[in-house]
């Protein structure tokens, strides 16, 4: 991307992305996700594709989701000191993760700088997620 089309980044750090359908826009996503954030973003990307290589990918609303042929189960969010994975099913995945959302089944895991991803959870819940129809948006 052109200096001068850098992307901008809204107040909690997310950056606005067009939307768009496939890997490039997501990569676009990820390649401007701020400082340690872009490191967090590869890493659940590598993961997400290392267990499910055929995952579909888009970018909506300045939001990056993977999913399957029935719908999405899976979107990342950059938060001033976190990065988010909103999981779509989420409260069906066992263990459930940690965060509720007021959107009935999404759940949530923050990630911070100083956390470490726990890609074997989230491996075992990208397995759970493509057991389970997907979210239509």
């Amino acid at each position: 991307m052109s200096e001068s089309r850098k992307p901008t980044h809204s107040s909690s750090t997310n950056p606005y992305i067009p939307k768009g359908d496939g890997d490039g826009p997501v990569q676009a996503y990820i390649a401007a996700m701020p400082g340690w954030k872009r490191d967090v973003g590869r890493q659940i990307d590598a993961t997400v594709v290392g267990t499910f290589p055929d995952v579909r990918k888009q970018v909506r609303w300045n939001t990056p989701f993977y999913g399957k042929d029935d719908g999405w189960f899976l979107a990342l969010y950059c938060y001033k000191s976190y990065v988010q994975i909103s999981f779509l099913t989420g409260s069906a995945l066992d263990p459930v993760p940690p965060k509720a959302s007021k959107v009935d089944r999404t759940r949530y895991l923050d990630i911070f700088e100083d956390d470490t991803l726990d890609t074997a959870q989230l491996i075992e819940w990208v397995r759970q997620a493509m057991a389970l129809p997907g979210q239509n948006l």
